[in-house]
């Protein structure tokens, strides 16, 4: 596995990671099994997909205990994150930067992963009741008490919090800049993939002009660019997807020609290669301080994903992937 390292601090990881919330969380919950997610994050720390990227929040707290099994054992194969800052309640989610509540979460955090040390901890999002100084200097605080290695920003849910006329991440911008002047931040976290190319515009020359690494989340387009998915299957109705605009039967059917477009640049590296995993190679290709995080919980997929670090992309195959269809249907 190719290693990229991220931050001032030179940390280094696999340039392929595993994002574990669809273990415990958002996705298909009849379809989880404890014992065969442990299994892929073994599996994972075999292949040198060190990254292992959790929160408080999935689960509630069930996904960082399933990875707190493995790190028992395996600690020193790891490179660990999660996050802090969402509360999940009933039938909400609400944001929570006191630095009260930070200190009392971290703590929680490191019993659930039986480990006394994070590696990255990131807010998953800013407090609107919080100066995020404050909630960041609290974050600091960790990293000086040796709970905790480096911080990093969570930039996921940037979409909702977008101003009417503005870029998808100014906010993040934003609150990075405020940020930086109380601790640095090693990592940002956000989303990029073929259908949701937005961070480059900005985000992604912020980073690296900055020596900040970037955690791309939702590389895979959260399965759709696997090509795996049929249009007119259907989710289970606790599935995120099942309520997202671009995985009706419709926008399924009609970006299809994404897909078609992948599986040719696909073909030219040989006949195992598949449309993943040059979706993979493209975030890969977007700069050396990127680092892919797909999420899955079986074994067979966190193999393909590793597996996308050997295919080298060429100029002609980026170029092709530039000029296929735009994404159609809302993402919001």
């Amino acid at each position: 596995m190719e290693r990229r390292t991220i931050g001032a601090g030179a940390l280094a990881m696999g340039a392929v990671g595993l994002g574990c919330m669809p273990m415990n969380w958002a996705y298909s919950g009849s379809r989880r099994r404890g014992d065969e997610s442990v299994r892929a994050v073994h599996r994972a720390l075999d292949l040198g997909v060190t990254l292992l990227d959790t929160a408080d929040m999935y689960g509630p707290f069930t996904n960082e205990l399933l990875l707190g099994r493995v790190l028992k054992e395996r600690r020193a194969d790891a490179f660990v994150s999660t996050k802090v800052g969402l509360l999940v309640g009933e039938q909400h989610i609400v944001a929570n930067g006191r630095p009260g509540y930070v200190r009392r979460a971290c703590d929680a955090s490191l019993r659930r992963l039986q480990t006394d040390v994070i590696d990255l901890y990131q807010l998953h999002r800013a407090d609107p009741e919080v100066p995020v100084e404050e909630t960041w200097g609290a974050m600091a605080d960790l990293v000086q008490a040796g709970k905790v290695r480096a911080l990093g920003l969570c930039a996921v849910g940037a979409r909702s919090a977008r101003r009417p006329g503005a870029r998808l991440h100014d906010g993040t911008i934003r609150q990075l800049q405020r940020v930086q002047q109380v601790f640095p931040v090693t990592a940002v976290q956000a989303e990029l993939s073929v259908w949701s190319p937005e961070a480059l515009d900005a985000l992604l020359p912020w980073c690296a002009a900055r020596g900040v690494g970037f955690l791309a989340a939702m590389p895979l387009g959260n399965g759709f660019l696997t090509g795996t998915l049929t249009p007119g299957e259907g989710f289970e109705p606790d599935d995120v997807r099942a309520r997202h605009p671009r995985f009706t039967a419709e926008m399924t059917a009609a970006n299809q020609p994404i897909i078609a477009g992948l599986r040719r640049v696909a073909r030219r590296h040989g006949p195992e290669v598949t449309p993943g995993q040059v979706a993979l190679a493209w975030v890969l290709a977007q700069g050396p301080h990127v680092v892919a995080v797909p999420g899955t919980k079986r074994e067979r997929w966190v193999v393909e994903n590793a597996g996308a670090v050997g295919v080298r992309l060429t100029g002609e195959d980026l170029a092709e992937v530039a000029e296929l269809p735009g994404v159609l249907g809302a993402w919001d």
